[in-house]
Order: structure tokens, then C-alpha cells, then sequence
């Protein structure tokens, strides 16, 4: 999914990284939602925080679909 396109209320699957242990990652459901500080853009609602979408994050719009590029990426590991 192009992060471009998303819209608020929008539920998206992303592929989410532990901060405190950088080698954990798990496919984790997200909301698209309106930015907290700039109105006219949205941010990504993630584990009771807000993340900004950048141009590069991968935005899956079904569970399956991120499932399988986890797969691809980690399965070697």
C-alpha cells in the first residue's frame, strides 16, 4: 500500500521493530490517523503512540499481505 494514499480510519499492517531490542519484529495492526500537531497530513496509531508515515514505511492493508513480506524478509533467520 502506498503510504500516500493512506486516509484516516484507515487499518493498515505494518511490520513493527522493537526499539529496545532491534532484532525482535512482528507483523502489528495500525490506524491511520490525523496528525497530532500538523492538520493537514496523518500519522501512523501504533501501540498507543503516533508514528510519522515516511515515504519509505511498508503499509500493508491486509494481515496476509504482511504476513507474507515478513515471511520473505525473515524467514532465513
Amino acid at each position: 500500500m502506498d503510504p500516500k494514499k493512506g486516509k484516516t480510519g484507515d487499518e493498515v499492517y505494518v511490520i513493527y521493530h522493537n526499539p529496545h531490542t532491534p532484532s525482535v519484529a512482528n507483523v502489528r495492526q495500525a490506524e491511520i490517523v490525523p496528525h497530532p500537531k500538523n492538520p493537514n497530513a496523518v500519522a501512523l496509531f501504533l501501540n498507543e503512540s503516533f508514528h510519522l508515515i515516511e515515504e519509505d514505511d511498508a503499509l500493508f492493508s491486509s494481515e496476509k499481505d504482511a504476513e507474507q513480506a515478513f515471511k520473505e524478509l525473515y524467514d532465513d533467520y
